[in-house]
Parts: C-alpha cells; sequence; structure tokens
C-alpha cells in the first residue's frame, strides 16, 4: 500500500446511479481512488438481465477495485475490505443506504457526502425532485460529514445553485451533478481546514422518495404548482391523468391564462389542448394514452372527442 501525497488523500467512493458518474470522474482526475462501492446488479428490462449500475460499470472499465455488498450493516467482510484498501476518506453521492457507525470510523477522515439540496433542507431520497415540486428557484449542493442519520450531519461546504423556470429534474440534476463535482474536489482539498456546522434542525424538511402517485395531477391545484410538479416528477414517474378513469400521460405542461373548473377542458387546438386548474389553466402539449406513444395533445383530443367542457377526473393524494 502506498502513502498518501501531502493534501491528497486516497478515496473511496459509494456511488450507484450515473448521477454519481461526473463526481467519481471528478474526484479520480486529482486524487487516487483506492475502493469504488456500488448496489448489487439488479434484473433490468424485459428480460430481466442482470445489470450493474452506471457506477460499477465505470469502476469495472476503468480496472478500479469494486465491492458491490448486499449489505453493509453488520458486514464485517466489507468492513475489512473497506479498511484494506488504504482509505483516507470516503465520499458517498447517490449510495442509497445509510451507513452504520462501525463503518463511519473505518476512514480516519470519515465520509463526506455530496447532498443535492441547501441541507437542512430536503434531507432524504429525492430532494432534486421536491425542490421542483415546491417551486423552489434556488437550490444548491451540500457537503457534509456523515452521520448515523438522513442527511443529519456538520455542514463542512455549500453552494447555491439557481433554478431556471424551464428546467425539469432531468436539467436540474445534471447541473447538480456538476455542481457537486467541482464542489467535493474542493472539500477534498481543503480536507484539513474545513470547519463542521452544525444543522438547524428548526429549519429541516424532507424529501421522501417518490411514488407513482406523486405524479398524479392534482387539478386543483392553481395552474403553477401543476407544473412545477410536472417538472419535478419527468425523470419517474412522470406526470399521469385520468379521464373516464383511463390513465394518460401528459408531457409538455406550461402555465396559461384561463378560468373554469378544475379538470375542465377549455380548448383543444394547435397550440395545444388547455385545462383549468384551481385557478389559471395549463397548457399541454403532448398526450400519451396506455399502449401507445405520445402524440401531440390536439391530436389525441380529435381521435378521442375530446373538446371544451368535457373534464378530466379528479385525484385527490392521500398523503400531502
Amino acid at each position: 500500500m502506498t502513502a498518501a501525497q501531502p493534501g491528497r488523500p486516497r478515496v473511496a467512493f459509494f456511488g450507484s446511479p450515473a448521477f454519481a458518474l461526473p463526481v467519481l470522474d471528478a474526484i479520480r482526475e486529482r486524487f487516487e481512488v483506492v475502493l469504488v462501492v456500488a448496489q448489487p446488479d439488479k434484473p433490468v428490462g424485459r428480460g430481466l438481465k442482470l445489470t450493474p449500475p452506471p457506477v460499477a460499470a465505470r469502476a469495472t472499465e476503468l480496472g478500479l477495485l469494486l465491492a458491490q455488498p448486499g449489505k453493509v450493516r453488520g458486514n464485517a467482510a466489507f468492513e475489512a475490505t473497506l479498511r484494506d484498501s488504504g482509505a483516507d476518506v470516503a465520499v458517498t453521492c447517490a449510495y442509497g443506504k445509510i451507513l452504520p457507525a462501525s463503518l463511519l470510523s473505518v476512514p480516519r477522515y470519515g465520509f463526506l457526502n455530496t447532498h443535492t439540496s441547501l441541507l437542512p433542507r430536503y434531507r432524504g431520497a429525492a430532494p432534486i425532485q421536491w425542490a421542483l415540486i415546491a417551486g423552489e428557484t434556488v437550490t444548491g449542493t451540500t457537503i457534509m460529514q456523515t452521520d448515523e442519520g438522513m442527511d443529519t450531519g456538520p455542514v463542512l461546504l455549500q453552494r447555491e445553485l439557481p433554478i431556471e423556470p424551464a428546467w425539469t429534474s432531468l436539467e436540474l440534476a445534471d447541473a447538480l451533478a456538476t455542481q457537486a463535482a467541482g464542489l467535493i474536489v474542493q472539500a477534498l482539498e481543503e480536507l484539513d481546514t474545513l470547519t463542521p456546522t452544525a444543522q438547524d434542525e428548526a429549519q429541516a424538511t424532507h424529501a421522501p422518495m417518490l411514488v407513482k402517485e406523486d405524479g398524479f395531477v392534482r387539478w386543483s391545484d392553481p395552474a403553477q404548482a401543476v407544473v412545477n410538479r410536472f417538472r419535478g416528477v419527468a425523470a419517474w414517474p412522470q406526470t399521469t391523468a385520468f379521464l373516464g378513469g383511463a390513465r394518460l400521460k401528459l408531457g409538455g405542461l406550461s402555465p396559461t391564462q384561463g378560468h373554469g373548473q378544475p379538470g375542465e377542458v377549455l380548448r383543444a387546438d394547435e397550440a395545444g389542448l388547455v385545462v383549468a386548474a384551481g385557478s389559471g389553466a395549463v397548457q399541454i402539449e403532448t398526450v400519451q394514452p396506455e399502449a401507445r406513444k405520445a402524440q401531440p395533445a390536439v391530436v389525441w383530443a380529435q381521435s378521442a372527442g375530446v373538446g371544451a367542457g368535457a373534464r378530466f377526473d379528479l385525484w385527490e393524494p392521500q398523503r400531502a
């Protein structure tokens, strides 16, 4: 095992999805990555082919030491792997598991987590999505010292990122991945001089993992809130509405002028389908019926016989 260069700690990287790849790549450019840890391979697609997560695939491609433990709590063999790697510090980015105290204490600098919100706001699995759903205009990246809680550790570095009005969760994730890559490199370079700052628990909010129902349109909400939800769920589960019980995926939502009963179709023309919300209206570019391809909303409306006065089903959430 070689000694770490001064100011260049050896890094163990924990991450799984494609979002984490820019962070891994940025770390590799400046530091020695002695271990990559990702979630186990999972069945993917209709053929259920066992497929490695993107981070695992990249580690294999680069010839990096890779571990994919099914569990990390109470896993003595994996703890030994981390210890034997000689990592001075571990970095987590969308790894997806809460780590036990026994593991957090293995590297001498502990674990640093890249979190895509301005902690303590939006702790949890889906900070990007819930920030958009809530209509935030600014978010950012936090580098925190990991503890046993859910994103509760002290803040080491934090940087804001303005949210462009047209961004969905896809564009915002790309921007935050780039920001996180730069900020974690800064944190690793300043590891000996960073000052931890405790989070203000009174300001904490939570961003739980999305469920399918989070993509269902709440027509009684104001038009901007309907559009904000569309932006937040763009990657998954996407925006779903119901008409006569039939499930429809909606695309290209934007707020517009209009007044009517929530869910009422105000017009269907070449510009799209306009549906009244709790206040204002929503313009819809595309509609995708089940088991069919997406099509221009006006084409769908004509073929389905949907015109002014039709009403989408109202759906009320079981959770806020």
